[in-house]
């Protein structure tokens, strides 16, 4: 019994360290109204990040940009609807992978916070960060999804 704890320590310290100092619970997650801005990039996608993949090809970004706004859709409900720690970091970790292919900072700067989430927590802090986590991915995704919408509104 000795030796599972020492390898699920082991494993919380390298969790930790792969999500950085900032990450360890009880560190605050934005709030819906506290979205925060990703250096000094307005935009909740980086259109020249993003343009760097698709080569200036403006049809196949709004191809991208919709598909990513419509499965950000369907990972966010899959995040909020998590009962398992698996099932909550593969949900978390697959906004974070979605939202870094296309530039969406914020997005994959929350979901990276969420992934890292359950370290050592108890089950009732554990809910409640939880739902934090949620909330924050959620807000931000929904900006997201909205700038991806009036981008391409009248085209």
């Amino acid at each position: 019994m000795r030796i599972a704890g020492v390898a699920a320590s082991k494993h919380r310290r390298r969790e930790r360290k792969r999500c950085g100092e900032n990450m360890e619970i009880g560190s605050k997650v934005p709030a819906e109204g506290e979205v925060q801005r990703a250096g000094s990039i307005a935009d909740p996608i980086d259109r020249n990040y993003l343009a760097r993949f698709t080569l200036g090809n403006t049809a196949l970004e709004r191809e991208v940009l919709e598909l990513f706004a419509r499965q950000l859709l369907v990972y966010v409900e899959q995040l909020q609807a998590a009962d398992t720690q698996k099932d909550w970091k593969l949900a978390a970790h697959t906004i974070k992978g979605s939202a870094l292919a296309v530039g969406a900072q914020r997005v994959a700067n929350l979901a990276h916070r969420a992934e890292c989430l359950d370290l050592d927590a108890g089950p009732e802090d554990r809910e409640r960060l939880r739902r934090q986590a949620a909330d924050a991915v959620a807000a931000a995704s929904d900006e997201a999804c909205r700038y991806i919408a009036c981008l391409f509104a009248t085209a």
